[in-house]
């Protein structure tokens, strides 16, 4: 079992910068693989980007790729996104996900993850 706790999000001008952070309960935190979804009102939850177990490869969707970079710190339990030059266009609520996974590849698809936080608001206004 692994419990998510999101925080960090805000209201912040168009171009400005975030950084969300997920923590994580439970001592195998290492053995999983994770992920930052979004979802905008009247949309459909969208993958935002993953990363390994060991940090070691990342994924990104192409809408934030060279904007967003997902890290962690498995001796913290604990998951980043930061997010700079935001737009508009990323307002949405955003999510930290989890599923039990120790290989290279990571998946991008909501149905494959486990555990999900709570979400946090991300505003960016124009």
């Amino acid at each position: 079992q692994v419990q998510l706790v999101e925080s960090g999000g805000g209201l912040v001008q168009a171009g400005g910068s975030l950084r969300l952070s997920c923590a994580a309960s439970g001592r195998t935190f290492r053995s999983y693989a994770m992920g930052w979804f979004r979802q905008a009102p009247g949309k459909e939850r969208e993958f935002v980007a993953a990363i390994s177990w060991g940090g070691g490869n990342t994924y990104y969707a192409d809408s934030v790729k060279g904007r967003f970079t997902i890290s962690r710190e498995n001796a913290k339990n604990i998951v980043y996104l930061q997010m700079n030059s935001l737009k508009p266009e990323d307002t949405a609520v955003y999510y930290c996900a989890a599923y039990a996974y120790s290989g290279s590849y990571i998946s991008t698809l909501a149905a494959k993850y486990d555990y999900w936080g709570q979400g946090t608001q991300v505003t960016v206004s124009s």
